[in-house]
């Protein structure tokens, strides 16, 4: 029997559980509902689909197109090697945030996108998945071994009923990977977008929290 069985999830790299709301002039916001390359390019020609209606720090309605920086996810074929992103900064010259806005399929501080990290952690993963390294899956399987607690404590103290009841069946003594068991048992999210869509919840709720 293992002598961890019973005990509580260790607990998780510093980065993970640090807030970046009051920390930071700036940072990056998700685009939920940016599931695929076609609608990204589409938003891409017209900025205003994806300038936020304020902004995050202060409120100020205007925001500029500051760059257009380019990330290239890793290990995923439907994806091209680089993709563009908008970055817009607050006209408000008190505040001046600049904030990244990533479609869904994009995760922040990874190279990989989602559905490569997705099928690399799956307990099937799929033979014609392209070949992750070892370290590297390791790595992304303990993250969801680690402990859930200040994520739980997150999604229990936002104002979703749904959410209540996820963290309430995780438990602070859950682990990361049963809080994306129970996100998907509640919200029956589609394969390939289960780690990407509560990533971006729990990141939206509490700015810089992350999954993995």
């Amino acid at each position: 029997m293992s002598p961890t069985i019973g005990l509580p999830p260790p607990g998780t790299e510093r980065c993970l559980d640090t807030s970046r709301k009051s920390r930071y002039r700036g940072g990056t916001l998700v685009a939920e509902e940016v599931r695929d390359v076609k609608e990204h390019l589409r938003r891409l020609a017209a900025p205003d689909e994806y300038r936020p209606c304020s902004c995050a720090r202060c409120g100020h309605r205007r925001l500029h197109v500051h760059s257009r920086p380019e990330r290239h996810p890793l290990g995923e074929p439907s994806l091209p090697p680089a993709v563009m992103i908008l970055q817009f900064r607050c006209a408000n010259e008190a505040c001046g945030a600049t904030w990244r806005i990533l479609p869904l399929f994009l995760a922040r501080h990874l190279w990989h996108a989602w559905r490569a990290i997705e099928r690399s952690v799956s307990s099937a993963p799929s033979a014609a998945a392209p070949s992750i390294a070892a370290r590297t899956r390791d790595r992304w399987r303990a993250r969801l071994a680690s402990s859930a607690r200040v994520a739980v404590a997150v999604l229990a103290t936002s104002l979703g009923i749904m959410l209540e009841a996820i963290a309430k069946r995780v438990g602070l003594l859950g682990t990361r990977g049963e809080l994306v068991e129970a996100y998907v048992a509640m919200t029956a999210a589609s394969p390939g977008e289960q780690l990407s869509s509560l990533s971006a919840l729990v990141h939206r709720l509490e700015r810089g929290i992350r999954l993995m």
